[in-house]
């Protein structure tokens, strides 16, 4: 069993909901690490151009390269799968940072601390939902065992978009119903 993220690109709208709620969870008010940012992405020329928005956090990966790279174990995968991080035995050398394809570990100066999503595991333990997921306006977000969510989205999800990257090394457990033109090569990210 490996649980993971849904994300449906064709839903998101940018309003990084999302990334307020990960960041106000794990209380990080200053400007800087983010454990789920929203990237936005132009595509195509005039009069055919468009735009898509991303929702990326740790994507919790089969064969994570944070977890491979880490001197100490402080970066482990859990029992169902989740790559956590143990601030007790991290001795802040930043390897997994430099190691990850997705960003997804972020140093905290305010915290010295490596932060990252533990897709709210406390929150998960007690039966609720990750908080992205339950911010999300437009139900984009969602969190479970892969299969299932395979299962009720459909077989056409992919795992890697070529704005992301990363997937051939690490599998991510990510499943992403893209846009049309999040599957192009012809993308610059834009800052809105």
């Amino acid at each position: 069993m490996s649980e993971g993220f849904y994300f449906d690109q064709t839903r998101c709208i940018g309003c990084r909901v999302c990334q307020v709620a990960c960041k106000d969870r794990l209380g990080l008010e200053q400007a800087g690490p983010q454990t789920r940012g929203v990237v936005t992405f132009e595509a195509g020329a005039y009069p055919s151009a468009t735009m898509y928005h991303t929702s990326v956090s740790c994507n919790h990966c089969e064969n994570p390269a944070c977890v491979a790279n880490c001197p100490t174990g402080a970066m482990y995968k859990s029992a169902d799968g989740i790559v956590l991080h143990d601030d007790d035995v991290c001795i802040g050398c930043k390897t997994c940072m430099s190691s990850c394809p997705y960003g997804a570990p972020q140093y905290s100066e305010e915290k010295d601390l490596i932060i990252k999503c533990d897709s709210c595991k406390a929150l998960r333990e007690a039966g609720m939902n990750p908080v992205c997921v339950d911010a999300c306006m437009t139900r984009a977000l969602d969190f479970g065992d892969t299969e299932e969510l395979k299962s009720m989205y459909g077989s056409d999800l992919v795992s890697e978009l070529p704005c992301l990257g990363g997937a051939d090394i690490t599998a991510p457990n990510l499943l992403i119903k893209p846009s049309d033109a999040a599957m192009g090569e012809d993308y610059r990210e834009i800052v809105l």
